[in-house]
C-alpha cells in the first residue's frame, strides 16, 4: 500500500493538470484526461467481468444451464465487428439488444415517469391551508398551460395564446431552476477539490495552516 502523502501528492497533480484548461488547452491536461478515461474503462470492463459476466454467464454455463448459450453466442457475434467479412453479424445481437431495450424502457418510463407524473399532479384545488391551495393552483395552471404550449393543432392565439405564453414561462423558471441545480452541484464539486488541494494535501503531510 502506498503512503498517504505520495497518493494524495498524485491526486493533487492530477487535479491541477485538470484545471489547467482554464488557462489554455495543454500536454498536462490531456494527460490527466486520457489517464482519467483509460482508468475509468479498465475500471468498468473489469467491473462488469467479475460482478456479470462471471456470476451471472460463465459459472452457469459452465454448470449446465445451457439456455444460456444464447446471450453467450449473441455476445461473441458483437466481436465480430472487428472483421472486415463478417461485420455484419453483429447486427444481429444489435438489434436484439436495441429492440429490448427499447420496450423495456417504454414500459419502465410508462411506469416510472409517466404514470407517476399523473398521480403527482392529481392534486385537491382545495386544501386545509392557504399556502397548500395556492401551490396547487400554481402546478394545475402551469400543467395545464405548459402543455397548451406543447398543441400545435391551432394556432396560438387569443386565449390559447395567452395560455402558451404562461406555459413559456413555466418551462423557463424550471429549466432556471434545473440549471441552478446544476451549477450548484457543480460548485460543490469544485469546492471539493479545493478543499482538497488547501487543507486534505497539506495535511498528509503535518501542515495545517488554515486551521
Amino acid at each position: 500500500m502506498l503512503p498517504a502523502p505520495f497518493l494524495n501528492t498524485m491526486a493533487a497533480l492530477l487535479t491541477i493538470a485538470i484545471f489547467s484548461f482554464l488557462y489554455k488547452d495543454n500536454p498536462f491536461y490531456k494527460f490527466a484526461e486520457y489517464l482519467f478515461v483509460g482508468i475509468a474503462a479498465g475500471y468498468i470492463v473489469a467491473l462488469e467481468y467479475h460482478n456479470v459476466i462471471v456470476p451471472n454467464l460463465w459459472r452457469p454455463l459452465v454448470g449446465g444451464d445451457l439456455n444460456l448459450l444464447v446471450p453467450f453466442v449473441l455476445g461473441v457475434l458483437l466481436f465480430s465487428r472487428f472483421t472486415s467479412g463478417f461485420g455484419w453479424l453483429s447486427r444481429w445481437a444489435i438489434g436484439l439488444m436495441v429492440g429490448t431495450f427499447s420496450g423495456l424502457a417504454i414500459i419502465g418510463f410508462a411506469q416510472g415517469d409517466l404514470v407517476a407524473q399523473v398521480q403527482a399532479n392529481m392534486l385537491p384545488l382545495k386544501t386545509e391551508t392557504l399556502l397548500g391551495t395556492f401551490s396547487n393552483w400554481v402546478i394545475f395552471i402551469g400543467l395545464l398551460s405548459s402543455l397548451v404550449y406543447f398543441f400545435f393543432s391551432k394556432e396560438h392565439k387569443g386565449a390559447l395564446g395567452a395560455s402558451a405564453k404562461l406555459g413559456i414561462w413555466f418551462l423557463m423558471v424550471s429549466f432556471g431552476a434545473s440549471y441552478g441545480f446544476t451549477v450548484m452541484s457543480r460548485f460543490s464539486l469544485l469546492i471539493g477539490r479545493l478543499l482538497f488541494l488547501l487543507v486534505d494535501w497539506p495535511a498528509s503531510f503535518g501542515l495545517h495552516w488554515l486551521h
